[in-house]
């Protein structure tokens, strides 16, 4: 994990926005928003990981309500078009959308279905697919 996150530093873009993390009090909040729990390897990612600007993809940032990548929005406006119900958002590319089981594991949903894509957790995704955007 440690080094995926020093990956994802070093390559990491500035922009005129910063973004924060969260804390564990946010991430609560967002659990209770959403009624849904965040995965523990999730939650990991968002308190390590959702400041960072790396490649095209930007995954779910619970720090800022009003961004445009704020989990609970981007999660509620997924099942508004059919993700299912136990899906979390990790990421939205175009209409389609990285999303995190409650077991853990990321599952690529497009099209209205779920892909065979899927990556054991968050941060083998991170690795594979985020650091490659």
């Amino acid at each position: 994990m440690e080094e995926i996150v020093d990956q994802l530093r070093e390559r990491a873009t500035s922009s005129a926005v910063s973004l924060e993390l969260p804390s564990e009090d946010e991430l609560v909040l967002v659990e209770e928003e959403i009624l849904l729990p965040i995965p523990r390897e999730m939650k990991c990612f968002l308190l390590e990981a959702s400041d960072i600007l790396c490649g095209s993809l930007e995954p779910v940032t619970v720090a800022d309500p009003g961004a445009h990548t704020h989990l609970p929005e981007v999660t509620s406006n997924a099942w508004a078009i059919g993700l299912p119900r136990e899906l979390m958002v990790l990421c939205q590319t175009g209409e389609a959308y990285y999303c995190v089981t409650q077991e853990g594991e990321v599952v690529f949903w497009q099209d209205g279905e779920q892909t065979e894509d899927t990556w054991e957790d968050v941060w083998q995704w991170a690795e594979d697919v985020w650091l490659n955007s």
